[in-house]
């Protein structure tokens, strides 16, 4: 069938832009222009620097080669066609003017030797023929007869018109022209080009074209290798380096690859780390002269309750304990019944603030935990702590093969008494447990209740509440570890103290 002379392969390409848009309107929002630029910024956010900086290559050199290409292959294909149409146009218009004499002398066996020598001259004809005005066949160079449906393809009436026609064959696209002979009613020449060969130069150089394209790639890929790894390579050591910086160590430093932005960051950000690790020098110095003066401290205050706890014990004890001999000696010798009476009420207050100093002085410091040990002294502590807070139930289990350094147990003492004596007055809990044990070369404790529980978090953050910062003092001065949860179910504080911290 004939077809339009101004369909160009541009036309295939928009036409093929166009089903693409229909269906993907079809699939709905999903392949919506928004989703797929989203998704698209996803992916190359996700990649890494030298695979973006590869995909940069790679698609500049293909959208620049397939662009030439594309120019190239349409630029060809319509001037090879325009030329093939002048030349048909050329050929056409000669075969007319030289048939006359043929034509006229009644030599068909020149015409058809005329329409062969062309087509031998010209490779792009793969036919000519002329007819009469009839529309009767004079000479042709097919090697049978005319088709018929090439005849059908020009009517009769049209035969005294200069036409120019394409069609589909099995061979690709034919240029059909025509051209009345020069002496009107005689006749027409039918002539037929093929862009068969010209097909093949076009393909020809576009597959040159893409190889040379394909090549640039090559090329950008190897350029965009050696690139990426200049690019990179300072880029990634700062990556290392700063993975280094962030678990610690302070000492490693980032090369100085090249004397552009790059290297001025490096620099830079080795500046950043001296000065980071003389802060953190500094720190430390001042973290460790605090542990230091704080143990001082806190040893100093178990010297000076151990010296106020025997005073009492032996000064102000043995003073209370020679009145209440002296106040048992007067009521021998007292008769009245008055008198016997005050001096009893006199022996007994006497005797409860005896027993009130006792207890403070145990309290300053337990003579048990320098005599027997840690678990001694807690059993000790318990019964009185019972006895004190009879609403509260203790279950005390100390599973020490050892005894403990002195420095862990007088520490250790002093955390679980305070831990104890904050269940008593704000947990409002009816059951306290303590567990102490000792674990590859560890001391553990567990303390537990059954209380209402606290914010942990804001309790630390208030500066007021000393008995929680104690005991975290007391266990980081030893290098160990304290953990509190707790919740509206009760509170836990786990306490971990390595044996070889004690001096």
């Amino acid at each position: 069938m004939p077809r339009s002379t101004g369909w160009k392969h541009w036309d295939w390409v928009r036409l093929y832009g166009i089903n693409m848009a229909l269906a993907n309107g079809a699939q709905g929002t999903e392949t919506s222009p928004e989703h797929r630029f989203s998704t698209f910024v996803t992916v190359v956010s996700s990649v890494s620097v030298r695979t973006k900086i590869m995909g940069i290559v790679l698609a500049l050199t293909g959208v620049l080669g397939f662009s030439i290409t594309l120019q190239v292959r349409g630029t060809m294909s319509e001037t090879l066609l325009a030329e093939l149409d002048n030349r048909g146009h050329s050929v056409v218009s000669d075969l007319a003017a030289r048939s006359v004499g043929p034509i006229l002398a009644h030599d068909l066996a020149g015409l058809h030797t005329l329409l062969q020598e062309t087509l031998a001259n010209h490779p792009d004809i793969r036919y000519a023929f002329v007819v009469d005005s009839s529309g009767r066949v004079l000479a042709h160079t097919f090697a049978e007869q005319v088709p018929a449906d090439l005849l059908a393809l020009r009517p009769t009436e049209t035969l005294g018109q200069e036409a120019h026609i394409h069609y589909e064959n099995y061979e690709g696209t034919i240029h059909d022209f025509q051209m009345p002979i020069v002496i009107d009613g005689v006749g027409a020449v039918r002539l037929g080009l093929a862009e068969t060969r010209l097909q093949r130069i076009i393909d020809g150089v576009t597959r040159r074209l893409l190889l040379t394209t394909l090549v640039v790639a090559v090329a950008g890929i190897l350029a965009a290798i050696f690139l990426t790894w200049l690019l990179t390579r300072p880029i990634l050591d700062l990556v290392r380096t700063t993975n280094q910086v962030r678990s610690g160590d302070l000492a490693t430093r980032a090369p100085h690859w090249t004397d552009d932005e790059i290297g001025e960051l490096a620099d830079a950000f080795n500046q950043l780390i001296s000065e980071l690790q003389s802060s953190q020098e500094t720190v430390a110095a001042k973290e460790e002269a605090r542990s230091h003066l704080l143990s001082r401290l806190i040893e100093a205050q178990e010297d000076e309750r151990k010296r106020i706890a025997r005073d009492l014990h032996d000064d102000v004890g043995q003073a209370l304990t020679s009145t209440l001999v002296q106040i048992k000696l007067l009521q021998q010798s007292s008769k009245g019944e008055s008198t016997l009476a005050a001096l009893s009420r006199l022996r007994g207050i006497v005797d409860q603030t005896l027993t009130t100093v006792r207890l403070l002085s145990r309290q300053l410091r337990p003579s048990t935990l320098d005599d027997l040990g840690l678990a001694a002294a807690l059993e000790r502590y318990s019964s009185e702590f019972i006895s004190r807070y009879p609403n509260l139930t203790v279950d005390l289990h100390c599973d020490l093969a050892i005894r403990l350094p002195a420095t862990i147990e007088i520490s250790l003492y002093r955390i679980i008494q305070e831990a104890m004596t904050n269940v008593a007055r704000h947990s409002e809990a009816t059951a306290l447990s303590v567990l102490v044990t000792t674990r590859e070369q560890r001391v553990q404790a567990i303390i537990e209740d059954n209380g209402h529980g606290f914010n942990v978090a804001e309790t630390l953050r208030n500066k007021s509440s000393v008995g929680l910062h104690s005991m975290t003092e007391r266990t980081e001065l030893l290098d160990g570890n304290i953990q509190v949860e707790s919740s509206s179910d009760g509170t836990t504080v786990f306490i971990e103290i390595p044996l070889e911290s004690s001096p």
